[in-house]
């Protein structure tokens, strides 16, 4: 009997090549599964083509819903950022993978799991320990930290001499990896930090800011216990949001982010992402915590969020320190609700008010005027106290003999 092997496959170019070279180096069998993210893919073309190329069968599995409220909601309402502008968006995307491939090959009795990352990215991590966590007897194929291809070029090289199509146009041999989250870019002229990005022909979800609209676009974002509900005081449900928010924000250049990042493998690597809509959502989330925290659990929040953002990043999803933090945020999005307004304008996002039911902003003790829940000579005796380490210093400091 056959070996059987679970492909996570894509259709792009690096998973249409394993396909005949999982056939040609192993006596297997092998089952490609498409998971459904939200990526711009046409599933029944994708299909056909793994099943041209020798895969057995073709899976489509569709976790949008599971990946907006398990994996983006919590990042989201951690405010996880990785590096301070990376917005985890094929990090969060990767663990959920990882666990419907497990899922699929329990289903298939597969002794394997292959995949198309890298042997220099993050993402061999983020499935390797995906994997494991649920399938630690299963054995994990990374073609790429094996065979003798070493380049993209090469890879196409390989399909031609065989026949096979080449699943995209040279000139656009972009590394790419998308979803309804983000879409991210690699390779050509982003591989020299010196270089500006030809946004012109290297977007796809978003405008370069110039081109965006000269008029600006207003836009109410509601929250409820940390979660996006509605927009513009329309209810949606968290794809359908997402898609809409991602629409508005690409239409005005918003959310693009150029960075150079330090891989978990130690190496750095240049990248160009698109985010319009979780920008506009983090940003959103962020007012809305300024009016809803006090100062510290606010504070001690913003450690979180570095710590959230390293484990995403580097694949520990699926860790009690993980499960542990996100606890504690779900905690303290039990006040954050409310109504935030942004404006869009030229690839910019900027607040235009904000408001909650919950919010610890008091007009009475923040005004100049006095009132009656604030007496301003109490401010003396709290500045004395409050800054008595610096007061013991000065007196200290002046008894000590000159130095001339």
């Amino acid at each position: 009997m056959k070996k059987k092997v679970v492909l996570a496959y894509s259709g792009g170019l690096d998973t249409t090549v394993i396909i005949p070279w999982l056939k040609e180096n192993y006596d297997c069998e092998i089952i490609a599964v498409c998971v459904d993210v939200g990526q711009d893919a046409d599933w029944k073309t994708i299909k056909k083509r793994a099943l041209d190329t020798g895969a057995a069968a073709c899976y489509v599995a569709d976790v949008k819903k599971e990946y907006v409220e398990d994996y983006i909601w919590p990042a989201l309402k951690a405010g996880a950022l990785y590096e301070d502008k990376y917005l985890l968006g094929t990090a969060t995307a990767r663990p959920l993978i990882a666990k419907t491939l497990v899922e699929y090959a329990r289903k298939e009795g597969a002794s394997a799991i292959a995949h198309g990352a890298t042997g220099k990215g993050n993402d061999q991590i983020r499935f390797d320990l995906g994997i494991a966590a649920f399938a630690p007897d299963l054995e994990i194929i990374a073609p790429w930290r094996v065979w003798d291809i070493k380049s993209r070029e090469e890879e196409i090289e390989y399909l031609e001499k065989r026949g096979i199509p080449v699943p995209m146009k040279k000139s656009d041999s972009y590394s790419r990896d998308d979803n309804l989250w983000h879409i991210s870019h690699e390779g050509l002229e982003l591989e020299e930090p010196d270089n500006e990005p030809k946004y012109d022909s290297m977007l796809k979800m978003s405008v370069p800011p110039e081109k965006a609209p000269d008029t600006p676009e207003y836009l109410e974002i509601e929250f409820e216990k940390g979660i996006p509900v509605a927009v513009n005081g329309k209810k949606m449900d968290g794809v359908n949001l997402i898609y809409e928010l991602n629409k508005r924000g690409g239409a005005h250049g918003v959310g693009i982010v150029d960075i150079v990042e330090n891989r978990v493998v130690g190496m750095k690597s240049r990248g160009v992402y698109e985010t319009p809509g979780g920008s506009i959502l983090y940003y959103a989330h962020s007012e809305l915590e300024h009016i809803c925290l006090d100062r510290q659990t606010y504070s001690f929040k913003q450690i979180v969020r570095d710590k959230m953002g390293e484990l995403i990043y580097g694949g520990f999803w699926f860790t009690p320190l993980r499960e542990a933090l996100s606890a504690f945020v779900d905690s303290t999005q039990s006040r954050v609700s409310g109504k935030v307004r942004l404006k869009l304008y030229k690839g910019g996002i900027s607040p235009a008010g904000v408001s909650s039911p919950l919010s610890l902003y008091n007009a009475n003790l923040a005004s100049f005027a006095t009132g009656e829940l604030y007496n301003h000579a109490d401010a003396k005796g709290f500045i004395r106290l409050y800054g008595l380490p610096v007061l013991v210093r000065a007196l200290l400091e002046q008894k000590k003999p000159s130095v001339n």
